[in-house]
């Protein structure tokens, strides 16, 4: 999955300070694509040199000993590539980067002013927030609540397609609403989507997924019965599909695709 980059990991704890020679620079355009080349290993973001360190660089995260800052600023000889885009090209370390600086570049463009009382914000030099100049209001990176489902029916998984957006099979998923729990919207997202009733709901993993500001908390459970009510309006295509015709998605960094191969492999049932 895209958080696994073992043996290196990401850390996020905020420690603001100059940046190195090495350091690597996420500079994102005003529509939140990303400077980068490509190389034999993936892909490729600027450093730091003793010629070339833009002013006003935030730092946001390190990765196998390399700090990482953002920047607003233009990079001359690299192209902009959507984070979207990223994810068909690489994997690694750098398509982490890539979403949790998408992550972190939406929520400081998006946490300018204060929702309390509209005063501008700045960057608290503590922790990781923007702090409002009148009231004081302190701003936290938003993180949105999620699940991805796994729906068992004997040896055949609910395999769905999305109306718009990412064309590849997924599984049920849905946000987390006000006053639920997690498997509270397990159960309401598949009977929105598919109109099923599920049982013996059971926690399998979660993950990390900052293109859409999400954490994803991945759930198997069973079928309470089998007739298939799609969601028209949400997607194209839901249907029982058995474990040996369960086509995978073209990359492996989702815990959807995890899900989807594990049960196709025999390890889930």
């Amino acid at each position: 999955m895209i958080q696994d980059i073992a043996p290196y990991r990401l850390r996020n704890e905020y420690k603001p300070g100059p940046c190195r020679i090495g350091d690597k620079i996420l500079s994102f355009d005003d529509e939140g694509r990303l400077a980068a080349a490509f190389d034999e290993e993936g892909i490729v973001y600027p450093s730091v040199t003793d010629a070339f360190c833009p002013q006003d660089m935030v730092y946001l995260f390190s990765v196998a000993g390399h700090g990482y800052y953002m920047t607003d600023k233009e990079i001359p000889d690299y192209e902009y590539y959507s984070v979207r885009n990223l994810r068909e090209r690489g994997g690694g370390c750098g398509i982490l980067a890539a979403f949790t600086g998408y992550h972190l570049w939406k929520w400081y463009r998006d946490s300018r002013f204060c929702g309390k009382c509209g005063g501008a914000t700045v960057r608290d030099d503590m922790e990781r927030a923007m702090k409002c100049t009148i009231c004081g209001n302190m701003i936290y990176p938003r993180i949105n609540p999620a699940v991805i489902v796994g729906v068992i029916n004997g040896d055949s998984l609910l395999i769905t397609r999305y109306r718009s957006g990412y064309t590849h099979n997924a599984l049920v998923a849905g946000f987390t609403e006000i006053g639920e729990t997690l498997e509270e919207t397990v159960e309401r997202e598949v009977m929105e989507e598919a109109g099923i009733r599920v049982r013996n709901i059971r926690y399998y993993k979660s993950q990390p997924w900052g293109i859409a500001m999400d954490v994803l908390a991945g759930f198997y459970c069973d079928a309470a019965d089998t007739d298939i009510r799609m969601d028209n309006s949400e997607l194209k295509y839901a249907q029982w599909t058995r474990r040996e015709d369960i086509v995978l998605q073209p990359d492996d960094l989702s815990l959807t695709n995890e899900m989807m191969r594990m049960f196709r492999d025999g390890k889930v049932r």
